[in-house]
């Protein structure tokens, strides 16, 4: 290999290195902001449009930049820059959410100053490396297509290899914080090896320099405790992490559970059976209300969670036979680590509800179905549309219930609308719960209960009251989500497989202060 091809096949290293570091960024920002605003679609695409813009912006530049003659030290150069940047990101991200908190910005607002701030920046550094060094790769080659095509092929192979490692291996093994130093490292560390031999006493005054600062930076991000990581595990789903709530002379010490930014259940050491959130407590009394008169039962959970129901259900006085789908087998260990599960008389399956259930053997049904799947505001469309429901019947008894939460906003909770017309369209009966009716518009979660048979209700069938401790009443909102003796609004779809539009149909939830 004489010295041109060396220096083409330096080039586009760099390219390919740094293309795949770039998409690590991307992947690890949705993660990093999780805590912040959760995950939906609305913030995926205020990180993947906030990278693309960078990208586009530092692709420009390079592109002038090289029509004036740039050197290989101006790309080192600008690669030194984006280690730096990305170096930066955890301090960033720390000052940038304090800041926040004293504005009441929406989750979509909230998502794009986040992204903004945290890696506009260093995607447009490593946009501007590509046209650089593919500009200076031409002048050592006389196969312009070859090199153009090279260089195009090499950066799109980095940022699929950056994709998959970053999703499937770097963030579950190390944590989001330490990919990002790790990322801006190497950037920093491939900028260096692209400058020219140092062959000035300043130049390696600089160099040594700039790898100091960045050491000390990296080091100062990992031992200081403000900028610690809020998760206690990362998997390939969440950020999880434990709260201790204190404890109780009778019923123990009390735990929650926290995905990303949204506390998913609370358990108590003692006493499995107590419910602390109005809404699983309700859930409970409909699936025991409506099966009262069954000496024994089986429930199918899609999602596990904290395992709050699921654990309740089973210490119940009646016989249960429960079959868990958890999409995160890392939520199931910290559940049987520091949530008081003991789930060995429970079939505890890791996978995607609605594929466990197609798969289970023809004929096989269960009483009730609990569908706690929807994590605050990001509802995996999949479990919400007219042929998951078609599923749900096939697999309930004929008496059956099928009992779930829901997000959304009060009065016009479109997607919980959306919702009632696509059950109501499968079910007979379909009816919608919550603990309390707020005076103006607000966030809230629904209970929602499906059946072929009526649930048997007592007294004022507007209002349930509760049998278990705490004493608590739900009120029956059926009525008031259907607009009129027409029906829904022909605006309110019907979901199915092929139209399931619920970012749009929650959007006030990402757009509005009422999802915070």
């Amino acid at each position: 290999m004489d010295a041109d091809q060396r220096r083409i096949a330096a080039y586009a290293t760099a390219v390919f290195i740094s293309s795949a570091l770039l998409l690590v960024l991307e992947i690890v920002a949705a993660r990093l902001i999780a805590p912040y605003v959760g995950v939906s679609l609305y913030t995926w695409s205020a990180v993947i449009g906030i990278v693309l813009a960078g990208l586009s912006v530092g692709n420009a530049i390079g592109g002038v930049w090289a029509d004036r003659r740039a050197t290989v030290d101006a790309a080192g150069g600008v690669l030194v820059a984006a280690g730096l940047s990305a170096l930066l990101i955890p301090w960033l991200l720390l000052l940038t959410a304090r800041q926040l908190q004293h504005y009441e910005l929406s989750i979509l607002g909230t998502s794009m100053v986040l992204v903004l701030v945290l890696f506009l920046l260093p995607a447009m550094l490593i946009g501007i490396v590509t046209p650089l060094l593919t500009t200076l790769a031409l002048s050592h080659s006389r196969r312009t297509g070859h090199i153009v095509g090279m260089m195009h092929a090499l950066g799109a192979t980095g940022s699929i290899l950056g994709t998959f490692a970053a999703a499937w291996w770097l963030i579950p093994a190390i944590g989001s914080r330490d990919v990002v130093l790790t990322s801006g490292l190497l950037l920093l560390l491939g900028g260096l090896a692209l400058l020219r031999p140092l062959a000035s006493a300043r130049r390696v005054a600089v160099a040594v320099a700039v790898l100091a600062c960045a050491i000390g930076l990296g080091v100062s991000t990992l031992f200081n405790p403000a900028l610690a990581s809020p998760c206690e595990r990362e998997s390939s789903y969440f950020c999880i992490r434990t709260v201790d709530e204190g404890s109780d002379p009778r019923l123990g010490q009390a735990r929650s559970l926290v995905l990303d930014h949204l506390l998913h259940g609370t358990n108590v050491e003692n006493d499995g059976t107590y419910l602390s959130a109005p809404y699983v407590q309700l859930m409970q009394e409909l699936m025991c209300r409506h099966h009262h008169d069954k000496a024994s039962l089986r429930a199918f959970f899609i999602g596990g969670g904290a395992y709050t129901q699921p654990r309740a259900l089973w210490l119940a006085s009646m016989p249960v036979d429960i079959t868990v789908a958890e999409l995160d087998p890392v939520v199931t260990q910290t559940a049987r680590e520091e949530l008081f599960l003991d789930d060995r008389d429970m079939h505890v399956i890791h996978g995607d509800a609605r594929a466990v259930l197609a798969r289970l053997p023809e004929g096989e049904r269960f009483d009730i179905i609990v569908g706690d799947a929807f994590h605050d505001v990001s509802v995996p469309y999949h479990l919400v549309t007219r042929e998951f429901a078609q599923l749900l019947r096939r697999r309930l008894t004929d008496d059956g219930i099928y009992v779930l939460n829901l997000v959304d906003i009060y009065p016009n909770g479109r997607l919980a609308q959306a919702l009632l017309k696509t059950l109501g369209s499968v079910f007979d009966n379909v009816d919608v719960w919550l603990d309390e009716i707020p005076q103006g518009e607000a966030r809230v979660t629904y209970v929602l209960s499906a059946s072929n048979r009526p649930t048997p209700l007592a007294g004022d069938r507007s209002r349930l009251h509760a049998v278990t401790a705490p004493m608590r009443s739900w009120y029956r909102v059926t009525a008031r989500l259907l607009p009129g003796d027409a029906g829904l609004q022909p605006a309110v779809p019907l979901l199915t497989d092929d139209n399931a539009p619920v970012e749009q149909l929650i959007s006030s939830l990402f757009t509005t202060g009422a999802g915070l």
